[in-house]
């Protein structure tokens, strides 16, 4: 699939549900305030990295892929910055952000661990990382024999594997949350989003964050 493809899919009413749902609860779980620093892992076309800017963060986008790098820039907020880089050696010192985020990037790269441990190493503050869980309704009819579609390739984490790729980090106040408990999208779905706790692990997005300890 294609950049303007997949930033496409968010236009569609599913997408528009589905990126300010997942959205939101990476926002709750970031906390970042207006002038802040955020930096966004595998921003792939900028989608969340938009959303995160119009908030007032100054932000910086960062993925491995020119082309769509290169969409994300002519799509971006003028304040943003745009690098190219591997998740596994982020191209920053220690502590550069205020916040970091990153959703459903790690589960392409191919030493998850390590560029879990750089997204602590380059915050000063909280972070929130969304991971694909398996044991989801998306995951039977996505992530299956291999996945299909964009999900094609992806590792899935249950709540516990999603945790331990933080363990042995100097993280504090770590928590798991998730959204996108019925994928379909349709009006019991909708409610059912509102209905049922975010910290209640069967959401298709698993978000991990916490703080960096001092």
């Amino acid at each position: 699939m294609d950049a303007a493809s997949y930033d496409a899919w968010y236009e569609s009413a599913r997408g528009q549900w589905v990126g300010a749902t997942e959205y939101r609860l990476l926002a709750e779980r970031l906390r970042a305030r207006e002038g802040e620093t955020l930096l966004d892992v595998g921003c792939g076309t900028g989608f969340f990295t938009r959303l995160l800017a119009a908030q007032g963060l100054r932000a910086t986008g960062l993925d491995l892929r020119k082309d769509w790098l290169d969409f994300a820039r002519s799509h971006g907020d003028p304040g943003s910055s745009w690098v190219a880089g591997d998740a596994r050696a982020l191209p920053f010192p220690d502590a550069s952000f205020d916040r970091v985020a990153s959703v459903a990037a790690l589960c392409f790269v191919d030493d998850e661990p390590r560029a879990a441990a750089e997204i602590v190493r380059v915050t000063r503050g909280r972070f929130a990382v969304g991971l694909l869980n398996r044991t989801s309704l998306l995951y039977l009819q996505k992530g299956r024999h291999g996945g299909s579609g964009a999900y094609r390739g992806a590792r899935w984490h249950d709540k516990n594997e999603a945790r331990a790729l933080f363990s042995g980090l100097p993280v504090r106040d770590l928590a798991v949350h998730s959204a996108i408990f019925m994928p379909s999208g349709g009006l019991v779905a909708r409610a059912a989003e509102h209905l049922l706790p975010c910290a209640l692990p069967l959401g298709a997005l698993i978000v991990v964050s916490g703080e960096r300890r001092p």
